[in-house]
């Protein structure tokens, strides 16, 4: 059977590698970049001048640009009537659900994506959130699903981005804390690699903690299962903050998160764990 063809807007370092992925599955790939150079270089493919004309080209459409403006811009001469429109272009929920109506008023379906890879991982592992069209996901995930993983995660068309930027956000907060561990034993006799092992080991060892927020949160409970309760992770928060100082390292990371806790106790709820600090994230 023949594959599925497609255009592919966006020849950056994420579109090269999405393309050249579905070309070497056998899949004719018509290609389109701001920098005619860069789609001069993609080997099988088959180029236009013009986003308007590699649209025209295919029913199904995947974008994969800078950002929500360069996706409205590219397409705005282009017709989408008839035509299933991907967007994999790095997006808040809210820029996706306008999008999404945008494009759906042209006359075509859409599916957001967040793309929870770097391009060397395309083709060997990670995922893509898709939210939108489920009609669409449906008929193409074969096709999609060729170059990295698919999970769908609802009709909304934020949730893609919804849920990319919680994962996202959710290492930033891990990259600080580690950042700050490494602070502290920079300046001693202590090997980083060495550290690094019983880092690992420490943080897999706490990964439970996330599925015990998850049950909080369903349940209303926030004190079930606690062994470290709110009181006694505030009062030792001054052991970590003296220690800090000691070894000439700036609390700044932490300190946030400390005063919601410090916060949430002060409110009456030291039996509860953390889960608490939720709550008056939002606004």
């Amino acid at each position: 059977m023949a594959q599925e063809a497609l255009t592919l807007l966006g020849l950056g370092d994420m579109g090269t590698a999405l393309a050249r992925t579905w070309l070497a599955a056998g899949h004719p790939v018509t290609a389109w970049n701001r920098t005619p150079a860069r789609a001069a270089r993609l080997t099988g493919a088959t180029t236009f001048p013009t986003a308007a004309e590699a649209v025209a080209a295919n029913r199904l459409v995947v974008a994969c640009l800078l950002d929500d403006a360069s996706v409205r811009e590219t397409l705005r001469d282009a017709d989408l009537d008839g035509k299933d429109v991907v967007n994999l272009t790095t997006s808040t929920p809210d820029q996706a659900r306008e999008l999404a109506k945008w494009v759906e008023d042209r006359g075509a379906r859409f599916l957001a994506g967040g793309i929870m890879a770097v391009p060397p991982m395309i083709g060997n592992s990670g995922y893509v959130f898709y939210s939108g069209s489920e009609a669409l996901f449906a008929e193409h995930e074969a096709t999609l699903a060729v170059p990295v993983g698919t999970k769908y995660v609802g009709a909304d068309a934020g949730f893609a981005a919804l849920h990319d930027v919680a994962l996202l956000s959710a290492m930033s907060g891990a990259f600080a804390g580690i950042s700050h561990a490494f602070a502290l034993v920079r300046r001693e006799d202590v090997r980083p690699s060495d550290f690094a092992e019983l880092l690992v080991g420490w943080l897999t060892a706490m990964m439970p903690y996330v599925h015990g927020v998850a049950e909080h949160l369903e349940s209303g409970d926030y004190t079930k299962g606690v062994v470290s309760n709110l009181a006694m992770q505030v009062a030792g928060n001054a052991t970590l903050l003296r220690t800090a100082e000691e070894q000439g390292v700036s609390p700044e990371l932490l300190t946030p998160y400390m005063n919601l806790m410090a916060q949430r106790l002060a409110d009456g709820h030291g039996t509860e764990g953390t889960t608490g600090v939720i709550d008056l994230l939002l606004r």
